[in-house]
């Protein structure tokens, strides 16, 4: 006759294998290449504490953006570049006030404080910010009769700022994009990007945003749509 604490044990090994093998495998971490780039978005005075467009805790973005940066070779900036007096600020438009929305030629516009003015210090990038490696700066919103939000194209839809060009010589294939703000410039340029082809990737953790009127919710789910992967910082190998 078998012994039958030799066939309880027996059992017991078999439900650990199981529970063992069964237990889901952590996710392989993403290891930026030559192939990918790092894109920042608009982290400059005017969009962090005490600017006058802040995004709430958009500083604390910059230890994880320099972080995350360490690990790629190919490191892009962009830099809101208004002109003073620009179409988006609210005080272009008398009796309006920032936050509203008005018709312009190419759509529908949300009025801003002024912010980020050429050569101001609220235009400049976070003094903090720590990526020497950084090859390019991109300027956007320096016409003074239309908006930019993404760092593709202006919000006509078809003034390009040329970075699609510079990234397909480069051939970058995967974008990983982080910044300011999420439900703005990030999610724009994230949607500029899926449509010039490239493979992208926003890092939540290493973004913030304003979330007006549910702008939030609604940028994460355009960006679903559109094929834009929802990662944390701790997903990318540094």
């Amino acid at each position: 006759m078998l012994d039958r604490r030799r066939i309880l044990t027996g059992f017991g090994t078999i439900a650990l294998a199981t529970f063992v093998s069964s237990k889901p495998k952590a996710a392989a971490l993403i290891k930026p290449d030559d192939a990918s780039t790092l894109l920042v978005i608009d982290v400059q005075n005017c969009f962090l504490p005490g600017g006058s467009l802040a995004v709430k805790d958009g500083d604390q973005v910059v230890p994880i953006i320099n972080r995350i940066a360490k690990g790629f070779a190919n490191v892009v900036m962009t830099q809101d570049w208004h002109t003073a007096g620009h179409i988006s600020f609210a005080s272009a438009h008398p009796g309006k006030k920032p936050f509203e929305t008005i018709d312009l030629p190419y759509g529908k516009q949300v009025l801003w404080p002024d912010h980020c003015v050429q050569g101001t210090e609220g235009a400049a990038l976070s003094k903090d910010l720590s990526i020497p490696q950084a090859e390019l700066i991109v300027r956007k919103g320096f016409h003074k009769d239309v908006d930019s939000y993404s760092a593709f194209t202006e919000a006509d839809g078809k003034t390009a700022t040329g970075l699609a060009a510079y990234l397909t010589a480069r051939q970058v294939k995967r974008l990983f994009v982080a910044g300011l703000a999420t439900d703005f410039c990030v999610a724009w340029s994230a949607l500029d990007a899926r449509k010039a082809g490239f493979e992208t990737y926003v890092v939540e953790d290493a973004c913030r945003g304003i979330d007006t009127q549910g702008s939030l919710a609604k940028a994460w789910a355009d960006m679903t749509k559109a094929g834009v992967k929802r990662i944390q910082s701790g997903d990318i190998a540094v």
